[in-house]
């Protein structure tokens, strides 16, 4: 049994459809890429999965049960924990306690959540930088900090919504040898990406979607050959939702 399915998922914004019918499955302990031109439904999707959005139609099951249209936060309790395209922290509030704060609403103790934060903030290298507001964090620290967050408490599922984008190549790779560790452990991650490099060395199979729907999937290589892949990115839109 996968350990998120979903089927059928459709969200409309007036008459535009963003997501129109997409399926997919992901296994336990799978590193799958989620790609696809601007515009094409991927961040609508994973807002759906993380309970941003409720979807208008279709089904989402977590651990084979059915989780559509649940709130962000009993999600987030159920495991499926989410790093935001648009980087997401408590601007007024120390590093450190960004971190805290995830682990005790996610049912951490203070002593727990504390030797956690510590561990994150080494394994990041944010260390000299955790009693500093986010507020005074380069973007770059901000993002790791908000990765972080959602490795408090072991996901089921980790959503990362463009993790990469507009960081520093060093913090890049930090970030992704973070998650080729906890691949290797057997987390299982959703990554949306327009970095195709890092998706062809992370991502052992990917999915395409364009215009809402799923254009391909498969094997990250054979996805990204694929002649309809190439076009809608070679043709892409331009909008900046995507």
């Amino acid at each position: 049994m996968p350990i998120l399915s979903v089927h059928g998922l459709e969200k409309a914004f007036g008459g535009l459809h963003a997501v129109d019918g997409v399926s997919f499955e992901v296994a336990e302990g799978e590193l799958l890429g989620l790609i696809g031109p601007n515009g094409s439904g991927k961040t609508t999707v994973l807002n759906m999965l993380s309970g941003v959005l409720d979807p208008d139609g279709g089904e989402v099951r977590l651990d084979g049960q059915p989780v559509a249209g649940l709130s962000a936060d009993r999600l987030a309790r159920r495991g499926m924990l989410r790093m935001f395209q648009l980087t997401r922290v408590f601007d007024r509030m120390p590093a450190f306690d960004n971190l805290l704060t995830s682990g005790l609403a996610l049912g951490m103790d203070e002593a727990a959540a504390t030797t956690r934060a510590s561990e994150l903030a080494e394994e990041l290298r944010l260390e000299h930088v955790m009693h500093l507001d986010a507020r005074q964090l380069s973007g770059g620290q901000r993002k790791l900090l908000e990765f972080g967050a959602c490795f408090m408490v072991r996901p089921r599922v980790a959503l990362l919504d463009e993790p990469f984008a507009a960081v520093h190549p060093t913090m890049k790779e930090v970030m992704a040898q973070f998650i080729r560790r906890r691949h290797a452990e057997g987390q299982t991650f959703l990554l949306v990406s327009h970095d195709m490099p890092v998706i062809v060395e992370l991502c052992p199979r990917a999915i395409c979607m364009n215009a809402g729907k799923v254009l391909a999937e498969g094997p990250t290589a054979q996805v990204l050959g694929d002649r309809q892949v190439i076009e809608a990115y070679l043709g892409g839109g331009d909008e900046d939702d995507d």
